[in-house]
């Protein structure tokens, strides 16, 4: 091997260096697990013939986030934080050298409230970004330049990815495994740790929580009437009656305080309600969807497939998983 072959492979695993931040509050579980994955990955690659260089993962302390260090860096990861979101002010020496290694061309990268810290670089700025359901609503007022996109797992912006729940550390790590190692290894990866390598969001999970802190009292009384009613018919003219406004009034200001229209408003309290009973009873599908106002059990599967992202059948088989076993299975009619 000649002198440039060896500053090739030099600069190759230098490139493959990715930094774990250990920030106050980061999950060790995260932290850890991250590193486990890259190298379980690397051993699984060395045996491929065409000897791609290891990932190298290591944890990188906050005293180290300062003038060049970190440079050559392949990627620095923002954990999870099981213990809150980090305040503007203890975030911003970090993200000023998340900025500086961005610069160098190295991806930066955020799980769950992660995100915050990387937000505080500026660095997703007008760009699309995920982060915990729970934090959506701070995410969104802390950073409204962020097109906030909290029903997403992952977001993969080239040079900038997001990752959403506190588990979704899996997810990041085997985008990038992908990545710098093959689709092969990360699906092996994928099967040593028995994660599903693609294809979950978080609006798989996430239960419905409408907005309801936007200070108009009407509309607040307007909400307040489709919870308990919802499982009716329901008009505009009933629902601008509960709020004591005009019908064309209600519709300007629902809209204004809730970001949704009285009609997706109650498609998705509906949607909710019809996926407690999926994970809770066993229901025929006709009479979950007779149960939260909908005659057609096929509307209601468009709408729940819409929404949530699965169908429902699916959804019971995911997060029911012993639905088969209930004393009203045998009458239970596929979703």
């Amino acid at each position: 091997m000649g002198r440039n072959d060896i500053r090739r492979v030099k600069s190759d695993i230098a490139r493959r260096r990715i930094a774990v931040l250990a920030y106050p509050g980061a999950q060790r579980a995260a932290i850890h697990g991250l590193i486990d994955l890259f190298e379980t990955a690397s051993r699984l690659a060395a045996a491929d013939a065409k000897r791609r260089a290891p990932l190298t993962a290591m944890e990188w302390q906050v005293d180290d986030c300062h003038g060049r260090r970190g440079a050559g860096l392949a990627a620095i990861i923002v954990p999870p934080s099981l213990g809150g979101t980090i305040a503007a002010a203890e975030a911003a020496p970090i993200a000023a050298w998340l900025r500086a290694r961005h610069r160098d061309g190295t991806v930066v990268c955020s799980v769950c409230a992660g995100a915050f810290v990387l937000a505080e670089s500026g660095l997703l700025d007008g760009r699309a970004a995920t982060t915990h359901w729970a934090l959506a609503a701070e995410f969104a007022a802390r950073f409204p330049r962020v097109r906030l996109a909290a029903e997403r797992m992952l977001i993969d912006d080239g040079d900038v990815l997001t990752a959403g729940g506190v588990m979704a550390w899996t997810d990041l790590g085997l985008r990038l495994i992908e990545r710098w190692l093959s689709p092969a290894v990360m699906l092996e990866t994928a099967r040593m740790f028995l994660v599903d390598p693609a294809g979950r969001e978080q609006r798989h999970y996430a239960p419905y929580s409408p907005a309801t802190a936007h200070g108009d009292a009407a509309m607040r009384a307007a909400q307040t009437w489709l919870d308990a009613h919802y499982a009716g018919a329901v008009s505009i003219a009933q629902l601008a009656a509960a709020a004591g406004v005009g019908e064309r009034t209600l519709l300007r200001r629902f809209k204004a305080a809730t970001g949704e229209t009285p009609t997706a408003y109650l498609q998705r309290l509906r949607v909710g309600r019809a996926r407690e009973l999926l994970e809770e009873t066993g229901d025929a599908f006709e009479d979950v969807a007779w149960a939260v106002g909908y005659a057609d059990a096929g509307a209601l599967r468009k709408i729940f497939q819409r929404v949530i992202g699965i169908t429902p059948g699916e959804y019971r088989r995911r997060f029911r998983p012993r639905a088969e076993t209930d004393a009203g299975a045998t009458r239970r009619k596929p979703l």
